[in-house]
């Protein structure tokens, strides 16, 4: 019995030993989560699909359909989100319907932060063909509506580590036209 003990005890032991052998000294140190970025060209390349789709989505829109918002929303997170929640939402209360493409003309590559996986462009947009109308059938596009507009847009990944963006915000820089 103290035969099969020791031999048990041995046993273990040794295989104990053989595993710490195979472990490293010391734990490593943590490395901070990667993102899904190789670079930076990478990341603005994201940027620029993620908003395609997105005015694929918004071409797409019925204002008459709410269900159409949905695939908008997919493309949009924070301050974005809840802004095209209310403006498509009014435009739908009010009975409006929008005609015409909006087209994008233009990126222009601001800032990305590989760590964080934020992403910044300007856009150019050529709103030329988009018109919304009252149910009478009269535009209430103001005149004076530049046909390219200049856009701030701010992305962020969905989740730590991901190559997938979303839009979290959207500002217009001015009244400017651009090219």
């Amino acid at each position: 019995m103290i035969a099969r003990r020791s031999a048990a005890l041995l046993a273990t032991v040794a295989l104990v030993t053989a595993l710490a052998a195979c472990a490293p000294a010391a734990a490593p140190k943590p490395s901070p989560t990667p993102t899904g970025f190789a670079s930076k060209e990478e990341a603005f390349a994201a940027a620029e699909k993620t908003y395609r789709a997105y005015i694929d989505a918004l071409n797409e829109v019925d204002l008459s359909d709410p269900a159409t918002f949905e695939s908008v929303y997919a493309h949009l997170t924070g301050t974005a989100l809840d802004g095209s929640k209310k403006e498509l939402t009014n435009l739908r209360v009010e009975a409006l319907t929008k005609s015409g493409l909006t087209r994008v003309k233009s990126f222009e590559n601001v800032a990305a932060n590989l760590e964080t996986s934020t992403v910044a462009l300007n856009v150019c947009l050529d709103v030329s063909e988009v018109d919304l109308t009252d149910t009478d059938g009269k535009s209430v596009v103001p005149k004076t509506r530049n046909d390219s507009q200049l856009l701030s847009v701010e992305f962020s990944s969905d989740r730590p580590g991901s190559e997938h963006l979303l839009i979290g915000e959207s500002d217009a820089l001015g009244d400017q036209p651009c090219g």
